[in-house]
């Protein structure tokens, strides 16, 4: 299973068990419709180049945690506890190329902070 292991400084790597989100299919629905979503489980979204990037949470029924990830595989920044059924667009200043969405409070929770290095396992 694909795996995004993060490693927040001074503090122990996390491993995420992520679903791909690679299609437009996919990228729309993302977690929608989901009851729960387990700590150590997510979405990562691949877009093929860095870009500013803007989501929502139109019909996501739990609070999110979502990770911009700069194409160097660094945190960007997070947008954190996103409230859930909302069409705000939620984003951080600059580009990414890549979208982690976990669990709300999982950044703060295991100290993810902008420049946090990130590595992806199975993600082809």
């Amino acid at each position: 299973m694909p795996e995004v292991i993060l490693r927040p400084q001074g503090r122990p790597e996390v491993r995420v068990k992520v679903e791909l989100a690679r299609t437009m299919e996919e990228t729309q629905r993302g977690l929608m419709y989901r009851e729960k979503l387990e700590p150590d489980r997510g979405m990562l979204f691949l877009f093929g180049e860095e870009r500013q990037q803007g989501f929502w949470m139109k019909n996501t029924y739990i609070p999110l945690d979502i990770m911009f990830i700069k194409a160097n595989k660094t945190v960007l920044g997070t947008a954190e506890n996103c409230e859930p059924l909302t069409t705000t667009t939620r984003s951080v200043p600059g580009n990414s190329q890549y979208v982690l969405e976990v669990v709300g409070g999982f950044a703060a929770a295991h100290g993810i902070t902008p420049g946090t290095p990130v590595e992806f396992v199975h993600v082809n």
